[in-house]
């Protein structure tokens, strides 16, 4: 649930709720694209690749995931005011823990199937493959039918860092951790500060990764959002900055657009590529303040869409990759250009993944819990 005090009370910080909503509807685009790009393999590839779709993932992935951890780090603010630290970790393990398991059973291996199957000779039955599939762990991307986490990486990650963060949240909730966090907060409403937080950033993509994946970066990411919430100055440092943020993301794309398109010798350079990486990251973190100043400014009302929304995204999320790649297995093979091939799959996918939330999961208790989701339906705007 995404509040905010005000006057002593609590009221709703809908444009959260409405900007988390469109960020996961954006990973029907996103991730159909995937299987067209040229950047990387994919659970199932079209024959012909895109450049427009390949610029698409390219542009949005900086921002993307990025927000989404923004955002739950916003959420948790809130939730550590109405949860003792034993209760929130309770929560976090009903609604990260759970689902990720569950997702991992369930949800994920069909994708890892379907990639086995674009082996030429493999007949395999599914529980045939599944029988192979929880002992290989040879490629955690499973694009090639190994072991993965899939798209639930995020779960996986976002139960870590928000457990791990805990004693440093609650250290900033006393006296002296809000008044360093006032400090900051008037620092950052300094013009042209709060965009260099992309620094700090940046030098957590230099740490290990795992899995392809960095958690430093994300990590930093969730305590962002985590802070904005803390003091009214952060955002309003963030509103006047929405639009200089939205220049600098159009630029930095424009940049990148250029330099992905020309691929010049000297960002295959160590010093090439700490640019580039720097650029993508400035690139990331000005979208986010972009569209949190702009859903702040003109995304902050209640509406029924928003109720259903918020509850629906979560459990979307978790499906939603699945649907995309089991569509896309068969619409790949149709002899029709490759727009309208991502335009079906965006259509079909995004339709059969709402279809599967409202009839498998929305309405059984069983299958709220194993998703994260409350016992019953919100009456409220959003879910947590």
């Amino acid at each position: 649930m995404l509040e905010r005090e005000a006057g002593g009370r609590a009221t709703r910080r809908y444009d959260l709720d409405w900007l988390r909503s469109m960020a996961v509807l954006l990973l029907i685009p996103f991730h159909a694209a995937r299987i067209f790009d040229v950047w990387e393999p994919f659970y199932v590839k079209d024959a012909q690749s895109s450049a427009g779709l390949s610029y698409l993932v390219a542009l949005m992935g900086p921002w993307q995931m990025p927000l989404l951890f923004f955002i739950a780090g916003s959420a948790a603010w809130f939730s550590l005011g109405r949860r003792d630290p034993s209760r929130y970790l309770a929560e976090r393990f009903r609604r990260l823990l759970i689902p990720f398991l569950f997702g991992n059973l369930v949800i994920v291996p069909p994708q890892g199937y379907l990639a086995r199957m674009r082996e030429p000779g493999y007949a395999a039955s599914y529980l045939e493959f599944v029988g192979g599939y929880f002992r290989d762990f040879r490629d955690l991307t499973g694009y090639f039918g190994s072991f993965t986490p899939g798209h639930l990486w995020f779960i996986l990650f976002l139960f870590v860092i928000s457990c791990s963060v805990l004693p440093l949240a609650l250290a900033w909730r006393g006296e002296a951790g809000r008044r360093w966090l006032g400090r900051l907060a008037s620092w950052v409403g300094r013009p042209g500060a709060i965009l260099l937080l992309a620094v700090p950033l940046a030098a957590m993509k230099l740490l290990p990764e795992a899995g392809g994946k960095n958690p430093f970066f994300y990590w930093l990411l969730f305590v962002y959002g985590y802070v904005l919430m803390s003091e009214a100055a952060w955002q309003r440092a963030v509103d006047r900055h929405r639009r200089i943020a939205l220049a600098v993301g159009a630029v930095t794309s424009a940049g990148l657009l250029v330099i992905w398109g020309s691929r010049p010798g000297w960002a295959s350079s160590v010093v090439g590529d700490l640019l580039v990486g720097l650029m993508e990251t400035v690139n990331g973190w000005a979208w986010v303040i972009a569209l949190v100043g702009l859903a702040h400014a003109h995304l902050d009302v209640a509406h029924p869409v928003l109720r259903y929304a918020s509850e629906a995204a979560y459990p979307f999320y978790i499906l939603h990759q699945t649907v995309l790649v089991a569509v896309g297995w068969f619409v790949v093979r149709w002899p029709v250009g490759v727009a309208l091939k991502w335009a079906l799959i965006c259509v079909v996918g995004g339709g059969l993944t709402l279809v599967a939330y409202e009839v498998l999961v929305r309405r059984s208790r069983l299958k709220r819990f194993l998703f994260g989701m409350k016992p019953t339906a919100l009456k409220s705007a959003a879910a947590e």
